[in-house]
């Protein structure tokens, strides 16, 4: 007696689906419990990068003792490895290289040298995944009832997500951290004019503004501490604020900078070009907002017609539907 296959839509067992997703939502418990159970300080992990980047600004400025070095330089040994093994199979470009370093910093990852593990994954995961799925498609019968192409489908799907699963995870930590700096960066220039009408420095009201605003938005004043920080050991002020600006992947912050450096150079005022840009930032967030509003409507649209329409119109005309059914039988 062979055994009944389950209920099938076009030929995706649906046992097998129902099972995989209750795994899933089972797994999603677990993890939501335990984030609950383990709630750890946000600020520890800043604090220790920003102490990082102080120490390795020190290292490269004063004169550092051969233990500090050699601290600094074993916390780099896995990507230095990963680095060596990219570079002696010809696939490590400089190029490459540059642009994985800049995603890094802009999804809020301070270590540049990681930069070889974003190459490293693009070449590893595609061989993982994909050959798993190779295996799974073409070695056992799991997708046994799928039609050839539907399989190839599958196996190409498997690659080509592998391949780009490092790129999409930094280009959507990029994109949430700058929505959150975008958010509070007009306030973060209120500050800054404020600081500076009353007579503090730049690097003194870049960390006073870091101080107010490090609760309310933790990324924006990761970032103003951090450029305090370069503003107070680099000896070219200009490159912190470059390093300020490539750290962000936002106009609106480079308009800054751009303010802050003639400043700099010139000797305009400071507080009357930001209170500008303050003033620009606040109207270019509230045009947001009202674009938001004005597509809400639009995007309603079809959650209204797929799960509304049809559940109001089973509460209207379904006991309507049951009397006439009933008057029909008796009749």
């Amino acid at each position: 007696m062979q055994p009944t296959s389950g209920p099938t839509i076009l030929g995706v067992d649906v046992l097998m689906v129902a099972t995989f997703l209750a795994a899933i939502a089972a797994f999603s418990v677990l993890l939501a419990v335990y984030a609950a159970t383990t709630v750890r300080d946000p600020m520890a992990k800043r604090v220790k990068a920003l102490n990082d980047r102080r120490e390795q600004l020190k290292a490269g400025i004063t004169a550092s003792t051969s233990k500090r070095r050699a601290k600094l330089v074993q916390k780099n040994e896995s990507a230095d490895k990963i680095r060596a093994l990219l570079s002696s199979m010809k696939v490590l470009q400089e190029s490459q290289l540059k642009v994985a370093q800049q995603k890094l910093m802009q999804a809020g990852i301070r270590s540049k040298e990681w930069a070889p593990a974003v190459i490293f994954g693009r070449l590893v995961l595609p061989i993982v995944f994909g050959g798993l799925m190779i295996f799974l498609v073409y070695g056992t019968e799991m997708f046994a009832d799928w039609t050839p192409i539907k399989a190839y489908g599958l196996v190409a799907g498997a690659f080509i997500l592998s391949y780009k699963a490092p790129d999409i995870y930094l280009k959507n930590k990029i994109t949430k951290r700058s929505h959150a700096i975008r958010k509070g960066l007009p306030d973060a220039l209120d500050l800054l004019v404020i600081c500076a009408e009353a007579g503090l420095t730049v690097d003194a009201a870049f960390g006073r503004v870091a101080r107010e605003l490090g609760k309310a938005y933790p990324e924006l004043g990761d970032e103003f501490q951090l450029t305090a920080i370069e503003l107070g050991f680099l000896t070219d002020r200009r490159q912190a604020f470059d390093n300020f600006a490539q750290r962000i992947d936002l106009d609106a912050v480079r308009g800054v900078v751009t303010t802050m450096i003639q400043t700099e150079k010139y000797g305009t005022p400071l507080a009357s070009a930001l209170r500008v840009l303050s003033a620009e930032f606040r109207n270019e967030r509230m045009m947001r907002a009202e674009e938001k509003a004005a597509r809400l409507p639009a995007i309603m649209t079809i959650p209204l017609i797929l799960f509304i329409l049809p559940v109001l119109f089973i509460v209207i005309l379904g006991p309507a539907a049951c009397s006439i059914n009933d008057s029909f039988i008796n009749r």
